[in-house]
């Protein structure tokens, strides 16, 4: 029986163990960006002052651990002029293939740390924060969340890291027989005919660009800069949704409908992003990933305004706006992966590269991005505090706001107030993130024309562009 399973398991296409990756790593994500905030604020009690330092070193961190290790990877592709190894060559595949092996169950591991308290919760937020660091998980937790008893949450997240490390285990080491066994004959192939008919000439090795050379390139690339000031917006959206879901759905609708609806909208909002992807990605094909992306923003916005219009108290549609708002920016997230590989194109072709630094590009566009999902938590929680007086660090926060105008106000004149403040926080947010995106949007011209120049010119086909 477990070697019928292994040759099941070693037959499945390619496509679905890469993307059994994405799997294992979603499943603690979704988990992690949803409780980690109210974990700590409600069960652990984290003071507002280390809180706010946490989320300060995690954003410097953060920001730059990517393009650090997107340097360490692609700095050998950045001399310019010479054909060199293609990016996919074994030794560059299976080295990373190698870390996957290794990190990935490393980072389920890293994932139980959030949800068992071993240190001060100021020392444990941020060490949790730092360490290197599937939908499905996201219905059955919040039938088991329970600020009150936590055993039963951390039985669950023990059971999701043990399901990633085995995935992680699984799927990498298919991947690296796969790899080795049906690319050997292709590598040996490739290098039998560079020596034969392929000539080394006897020129001096060309002298690799610094990192302060390549910043400066990347500082004249336009389309970067608009981009990744538009994703910043982006990224800040998509974890304020994720970070304030359980505050929405306590203050706005926790008394009008039931857990089991609760739950429902909790994992339909992580779900349906990647099945309206399908269809967006039969739109990106018909009408380019930018105007796609441009729909989204105006949909987007067009939902924000009927909601403020509308009201708090139309409960099916804010039903309806919760978890919509949640699936068109997550849907556009996992979009702009796509105008990333764009980028990555045009970067080459400006710039003249032997090959494409692509892990470092990624690692660029993060670097700009990822504060966003440090802003989301700390600026969420300051807005809320400013426009209704609730304190989400206060032990009691409803209380001791009443304690402060006793005779002016009562608890239940101060839940509407606290249930309004948290309907405006969840409509002008997105107005805002929308109108900025369009206008930054509006600036990207790596589309059209521009863009089939840029792939015609990385395959060889069309005339140099220069520089806008």
């Amino acid at each position: 029986m477990g070697l019928r399973l292994l040759a099941c398991l070693f037959h499945l296409p390619t496509a679905v163990i890469y993307g059994s990756l994405s799997l294992f790593v979603s499943i603690l994500h979704n988990v992690f960006l949803l409780y980690y905030v109210d974990t700590f604020v409600s069960v652990y009690k984290i003071d507002k002052l280390s809180f706010w330092i946490g989320e300060t070193v995690f954003l410097i961190w953060n920001s730059l651990n990517d393009p650090l290790f997107g340097w360490l990877s692609d700095r050998v592709f950045l001399s310019t002029q010479q054909p060199g190894a293609e990016i996919s060559s074994p030794e560059v595949v299976l080295k990373r293939l190698r870390a996957l092996s290794h990190n990935g169950p490393l980072f389920a591991i890293s994932f139980l740390a959030f949800w068992v308290a071993w240190a001060h919760p100021g020392l444990q937020f941020l060490l949790c924060l730092c360490i290197a660091i599937g939908s499905l998980s996201v219905f059955m937790s919040y039938a088991v969340w329970n600020k009150e008893d936590f055993f039963s949450f951390r039985i669950f997240c023990i059971v999701l890291a043990f399901f990633s490390i085995v995935g992680f285990t699984l799927s990498t080491q298919l991947l690296r027989q796969r790899f080795e066994t049906d690319g050997k004959a292709k590598w040996d192939q490739a290098s039998t005919l560079k020596e034969l008919y392929i000539e080394k000439l006897s020129v001096p090795q060309e002298k690799r660009i610094t990192l302060a050379e390549y910043l400066q390139q990347l500082s004249r690339h336009r389309n970067f800069l608009w981009f990744v000031c538009m994703n910043l917006i982006q990224v800040f959206h998509c974890h304020f949704n994720s970070n304030f879901f359980p505050l929405f759905l306590e203050h706005l609708l926790s008394d009008q409908i039931s857990v089991s609806t609760g739950s429902f909208l909790l994992g339909v909002s992580y779900i349906a992003p990647h099945l309206n992807n399908l269809y967006f990605l039969s739109l990106c094909r018909r009408w380019g990933v930018y105007a796609v992306v441009r729909g989204l923003f105006f949909l987007k916005l067009a939902l924000s305004v009927v909601m403020l219009l509308a009201g708090p108290d139309q409960v099916y549609l804010l039903c309806i706006f919760i978890a919509s708002n949640r699936v068109f920016t997550e849907g556009t997230c996992k979009l702009l992966n796509l105008v990333v590989t764009d980028l990555v194109d045009e970067d080459l072709v400006l710039n003249r590269r032997k090959q494409a630094a692509s892990a470092l590009l990624f690692g660029m566009v993060a670097l700009v991005t990822k504060p966003g999902q440090t802003f989301a938590p700390l600026i969420g929680t300051w807005l809320l505090c400013v426009y209704t007086g609730y304190d989400i660090f206060q032990r009691n926060p409803l209380s001791n706001v009443v304690s402060a105008q006793p005779k002016l106000e009562s608890d239940a004149v101060l839940e509407p107030t606290l249930r309004q403040g948290c309907f405006y926080l969840l409509v002008f947010v997105p107005i805002t993130c929308a109108l900025l995106q369009l206008l930054t949007w509006s600036q990207f011209s790596l589309h059209g024309k521009r863009l089939q120049m840029v792939k015609a010119q990385r395959q060889g086909r069309a005339p140099e562009i220069k520089m806008i």
